[in-house]
């Protein structure tokens, strides 16, 4: 009877390397060859460069093993940072797993925003922080400023409390759903990652995000709105005068949230980001009233 070991061809650490990426390549992942480095390091307990520096080095069947069930698992398309429980974000190693969305690159940029147009923020929300990512960066980067987090879902606030308690100690988290737990002007600053997509487009995302990542943190509605509009129209109630609301927003909806942001004159100094593929991928817009807040 083959071992599971065996059937991963684990004679070096180098064959087994190779063996994971033509089963990936042919289970239709993305990026075979990366995927298969990371999976090994993982299993090896080292690096991606550790992996090809240990090419020529015998797998031992416990590792082959484990690296076989790693292998399995992709093959089935669950993502790479769930199947090693992390993920990378402003440099920074965080916690990740199915009850928060995977934090991806594109989503720096609302850090980014924030820190160009509203470093003297003392007071900064994360709705809907899912694993904290950004309030994790956030508080990293303003460290004069006091960092909150929130979402509506205790199992994703459980996974922030891991990032926060190893990158940021300091940050807040709460139960919200969306702006609703806050009082009139009590943020200088609201960053948002909502949920954006289209609820009849879910089912043709691909496999890695349709099958694993939470529905709840990606559908918002028949055109994917939803959550956008209500962040729009309540983020003047709790932002100080001169506040900023900086958005996340999916392709093709910053001219959608920038109308929402005009309509009724209450913001002003209305801007668009785009993400390195050249998509319009943030809109913030300053609260009107009052001109700045004075930091204390």
């Amino acid at each position: 009877m083959t071992s599971a070991a065996e059937a991963l061809a684990p004679a070096t650490v180098g064959a087994a390397l190779a063996e994971a990426i033509v089963r990936l390549r042919a289970a239709g992942a993305p990026e075979p060859e990366a995927d298969a480095q990371v999976l090994a390091a993982h299993a090896l307990g080292t690096s991606r460069a550790g992996v090809i520096a240990a090419a020529r080095d015998v797998l031992r069947p416990r590792v082959g093993e484990r690296l076989e069930g790693l292998v399995r698992r992709r093959e089935a398309r669950e993502p790479v940072a769930y199947i090693v429980g992390e993920r990378e974000f402003w440099s920074l190693s965080l916690a990740v797993d199915p009850r928060v969305l995977i934090p991806r690159p594109e989503t720096e940029l609302l850090v980014e925003m924030a820190c160009r147009l509203a470093p003297d923020a003392r007071a900064v929300l994360d709705c809907g922080t899912g694993g904290g990512a950004v309030a994790v960066a956030l508080a990293r980067e303003l460290p004069r400023a006091r960092v909150w987090g929130s979402d509506r879902s205790r199992d994703a606030l459980a996974v922030a409390r891991l990032n926060v308690a190893r990158h940021a100690p300091r940050v807040g988290l709460v139960t919200a759903d969306l702006l609703s737990a806050f009082g009139e002007g009590a943020f200088d600053l609201v960053v948002s990652n909502p949920p954006y997509c289209a609820d009849a487009d879910i089912d043709g995302l691909i496999a890695e995000v349709r099958d694993f990542e939470p529905r709840e943190a990606l559908a918002a509605g028949l055109e994917g709105l939803d959550a956008l509009r209500a962040l729009v129209g309540d983020a003047t109630r709790v932002l100080a005068a001169g506040g900023w609301l900086l958005l996340e927003v999916g392709a093709g909806q910053a001219g959608q949230v920038q109308g929402f942001c005009a309509a009724g004159g209450r913001y002003t100094e209305i801007v668009v980001a785009n993400d390195h593929a050249g998509i319009q991928r943030c809109v913030g817009a300053r609260r009107r009233r009052g001109g700045t807040w004075t930091p204390s």
